[in-house]
């Protein structure tokens, strides 16, 4: 079994130098990294599972707590949580890692990250692939979003706090108790009196408040998108965030769009699950790293 090396490096706010975590599997020398970013309220946790099966594969993968998440340091201003932030963030932290190109796996928030960084000349993505995420974000989305994202969380039990996850992410669409029992341990965080409580800055939810109220719509983003093929979009059947209309309208403008619907499931795929597992690895077995043996 794979184990990460746990890394961290120093990154710049107009705030703030805050440090940022995260987890490196594979080969340490390996210039090229898959790069697996993780949801609003999310962790590299997350990616634990799907990490090590690619770095079984010979991937080197990176994993990073973005900021005011799980391991990494808190913002000093709310309001600079946001894209323009954590894109200024990845890229400090590909220097640190020595990664000169990627491969993008991102959820949700990990899209549009990932989108940012797309948009630059001399970008380092050679392709990339979307969980339930794309160009326009309905306002039912985004209100819901918002209603839930600086709400505390505090349980005494971690039986009580498993219940309150089973019904927070019953979207995610798990079956298997082991399941549950997993997104729960990378989902909580235990506070010095012993009671477990969310594993990121409830401040995440500042920037909400200004965009709930309508509809998010980043087009001109996806028009802008400097990438050589098109990502693959994966869309939970159920899900409020991706809808099947806005995914007809990626495959007709700016680079296109792979989609595949995960049944089961709302937003978003947790890409923990064998079948979701295996279907990354097929993407990625498609074009192996550059400069690895054929």
């Amino acid at each position: 079994m794979s184990e990460p090396r746990l890394r961290s490096v120093r990154c710049v706010a107009d705030a703030d130098c805050h440090r940022m975590v995260y987890d490196d599997y594979g080969p340490l020398e390996s210039p090229h990294a898959v790069v697996c970013v993780h949801g609003l309220t999310r962790n590299a946790g997350d990616f634990e599972r799907l990490a090590r099966a690619l770095a079984a594969d010979g991937w080197r993968v990176l994993a990073p707590d973005i900021a005011g998440r799980g391991r990494s340091e808190r913002l000093a201003d709310p309001q600079a949580y946001g894209v323009p932030q954590y894109v200024r963030d990845i890229v400090t932290m590909l220097a640190h890692a020595r990664v000169e190109t990627v491969d993008w796996i991102g959820t949700s928030m990990g899209g549009l990250i990932g989108m940012g960084l797309a948009v630059l000349p001399g970008h380092p993505v050679r392709r990339m692939l979307l969980n339930d995420v794309g160009p326009r974000v309905p306002k039912a989305a985004l209100r819901r979003i918002a209603d839930y994202v600086g709400v505390p969380w505090r349980f005494e039990d971690f039986e009580d706090a498993l219940a309150h996850l089973r019904k927070a992410y019953e979207p995610f669409g798990l079956t298997e108790e082991a399941d549950w029992r997993e997104l729960a341990r990378i989902s909580l965080r235990r506070e010095e009196d012993g009671t477990l409580t969310n594993n990121y800055d409830l401040r995440i939810a500042a920037p909400f408040e200004a965009i709930a109220d309508e509809d998010l719509e980043l087009w001109d983003l996806w028009d802008g998108l400097r990438l050589t093929e098109p990502p693959m979009v994966l869309r939970g059947a159920r899900s409020d965030l991706l809808l099947a209309e806005d995914i007809e309208g990626m495959t007709r403008r700016g680079p296109g769009a792979r989609p595949m619907e995960i049944e089961g499931c709302g937003h978003a795929p947790t890409l923990m699950v064998p079948d979701q597992i295996a279907l990354v690895r097929g993407w990625l077995g498609e074009k192996p790293a550059p400069g690895a043996a054929a």
